[in-house]
């Protein structure tokens, strides 16, 4: 499949674009006019730019409202058209893309509208290029892409086809099985983009709110399924009209934009297959290599220059410390099948943050080569002779994402470097099960204008699967949370945005991020928390009175839930006890307990939690005993 897209979907010069468009592995670019406009570089120089840069130039893009007018303005426009197509000549561009008319036309008559197109066809003839019509969904007269064609198919010409766009199509509820009678020959060109499903007029949902494919609502991969079938072999563009891509760094965009086309030829190659079994099409779709959803946790990491406070919590949780790295400033703590790594390596002023996680695969290195060719950085990683060598790529917000062997017994390799353990307190016994069993989930902050592409980077590169998001209301703002999961719920991700004005404030750019440990017994695991001096996030009485009028409890569990500033929640299918640790640096740890069937996070909860961290974090209330 020849990729392509369109230079209004990035930030900066177009030069700019240009550049990571090409390093990003695009095969060419559609050239939005007002970038052109704007550039010192004249059309020769961009020409041999993409000739340098190994882009094909595929589109010059728009031209409107041409059709549907009186004879003087058509005269005009033809004048006008004249002049894109000598453009065009001298950037080696074949094809110009006409969307229909929503401003001047005064003539709604098809053939009309298509004796003009194929005057226009003939103009273009004389440039040897050829016209792309399009439907825009907002168009005078002209707003289904069936009806454009039935134009286009009036005006008889050679140099006159159609241009087939998902979101005009898609946006509307058109029926994109249509494309598959439309002669190949004719679809000129084809944009794709998705959107969120969103109650607003067409046209400010097209110009502010398109997104990559993989990262809104519409099934994309159908569409794709129909073009294909169609026998169209030509360029499969992006055009994306995104206020926040137009914001971010250009090389970054281009590759969520690159990510998102890999992954929508692979989910299309997989429909075709079930569906149509071996049939041959014309457009060749590549796939990746294919790899089962992670298992499990198979660590957390936390990177902080200095591991006291963060070692002081774990070990208030019921952690054992298993040792130091033979050869790196780097800790171990577990407890049961938990693994939390507290790593010093240039951490030189650092507060506490969480920085990696393993994930138990079948494939590491399956799964690793998918999330390369899925544009993912690979990490760089120095390893002694005598030490496992682990797979591991940066996810968007740049945590390290290490790819682990799944075995049997939930055990690592790579945990032999650490030692010696430190034996049982006085009093304990090692021989009795750690009352942490596991990771349960975690939960990372995302940059607001990045957490579309953390989702794709989840879901393409390691199948999890999305649940649909959630606002939690915070004293600054609402906090919308997006959980990808395993489909057994082994490995739980919630992904965070925080409120815009967080980033804003002094120091506020760093959200605080947590990993939830699973326990047997919660109210077990608070008594020795207690014990071992832990001081519990805060939870008002309010809470409790609230608690006791939803649930009726009964009052003695209530009593103990208050007494240990325990949490809970209940649903249909069963119930929820968690308790958060106060934050050290940016990272916090909650301890959670599943009883029955119950799937949630204690989302009723979240806004407790928010306020008692908004409330410390300002000195107003800190984390006590319980």
């Amino acid at each position: 499949m020849r990729t392509s897209i369109a230079t209004v979907c990035l930030s900066g010069t177009l030069e700019e674009k240009m550049r990571a468009c090409a390093d990003a592995g695009f095969d060419g670019i559609e050239i939005f006019e007002p970038d052109l406009l704007v550039s010192p570089s004249s059309p020769e120089q961009i020409r041999a730019l993409a000739d340098t840069l190994g882009l094909t130039l595929d589109l010059y893009q728009p031209f409107r409202d041409f059709e549907g007018v009186e004879g003087p303005q058509l005269e005009a426009n033809l004048d006008r058209a004249r002049a894109k197509f000598e453009l065009m000549n001298r950037l080696g561009i074949g094809t110009m893309l006409l969307c229909s008319n929503v401003g001047t036309a005064t003539i709604d008559d098809d053939a009309a509208v298509a004796e003009q197109l194929r005057r226009l066809g003939e103009l273009a003839a004389g440039y040897g290029v050829r016209v792309a019509y399009e439907a825009l969904a907002w168009g005078r007269y002209v707003s289904d892409f069936e009806h454009a064609q039935r134009i286009v198919d009036l005006a008889d010409h050679p140099q006159i086809g159609t241009c087939l766009d998902s979101f005009h199509i898609l946006s509307r509820g058109w029926d994109p099985a249509a494309i598959e009678k439309i002669p190949a020959e004719k679809i000129f060109f084809v944009q794709l983009a998705d959107a969120p499903q969103l109650s607003l007029d067409v046209l400010s949902w097209s110009r502010h709110y398109r997104v990559f494919p993989g990262e809104g609502a519409f099934d994309l991969v159908r569409f794709m399924a129909h073009l294909v079938r169609s026998g169209y072999d030509g360029p499969v563009s992006l055009e994306i009209f995104n206020d926040v891509f137009r914001q971010t760094a250009e090389d970054r965009t281009a590759v969520d934009a690159m990510r998102s086309l890999i992954w929508l030829e692979e989910r299309t190659a997989s429909y075709l297959a079930r569906h149509d079994g071996a049939a041959g099409y014309p457009m060749s779709l590549a796939t990746l290599p294919g790899v089962a959803e992670p298992t499990g946790f198979n660590f957390a990491e936390v990177k902080a220059e200095n591991a006291e406070t963060v070692s002081a919590l774990l070990h208030q949780l019921g952690f054992t410390f298993a040792g130091r790295h033979r050869t790196k400033p780097v800790q171990l703590w577990t407890s049961g099948a938990a693994r939390v790594i507290i790593n010093g390596q240039q951490a030189g002023g650092m507060e506490p943050g969480i920085s990696a996680l393993g994930l138990d695969v079948q494939n590491p290195q399956a799964a690793a080569s998918r999330a390369v060719q899925l544009r993912a950085r690979p990490v760089s990683r120095r390893s002694q002779a005598d030490e496992q060598v682990l797979q591991a790529v940066f996810a968007p917000d740049s945590t390290e994402i290490f790819l682990c062997e799944a075995t049997a017994d939930g055990t690592a390799a790579w945990a032999d470097e650490f030692g010696p353990a430190v034996p049982a307190e006085p009093g304990e016994s090692s021989a009795a099960p750690p009352l942490i069993s596991s990771i349960d989930h975690i939960n990372l902050s995302q940059p607001w204008q990045h957490f579309d592409e953390a989702v794709l980077f989840y879901e393409s590169t390691l199948s999890l699967t999305p649940i649909a998001s959630q606002e939690v209301p915070s004293p600054m703002g609402l906090v919308r949370s997006q959980v990808m999961r395993s489909a057994d719920g082994g490995v739980r991700l919630a992904l965070n945005i925080a409120p815009l004005i967080v980033e804003s404030e002094p120091g506020g750019a760093e959200y605080p991020q947590h990993v939830a440990f699973t326990s047997t017994d919660l109210v077990a695991t608070a008594r020795l928390a207690v014990e071992r001096g832990l001081r519990f996030l805060p939870v008002p009485a309010n809470y409790y009175e609230d608690l006791a009028a939803r649930f009726r409890l009964d009052p003695g569990f209530l009593a103990e839930l208050q007494d240990l500033n325990l949490l809970y929640d209940r649903d249909g299918d069963g119930e929820f006890l968690h308790f958060y640790t106060g934050t050290v640096g940016n990272v916090f740890f909650e301890v959670v307990e599943r009883r029955g069937g119950y799937e949630g996070y204690g989302a009723p909860n979240a806004p407790v939690r928010l306020a008692s961290q908004y409330l410390a974090s300002r000195g107003e209330a800190k984390p006590k005993a319980g």
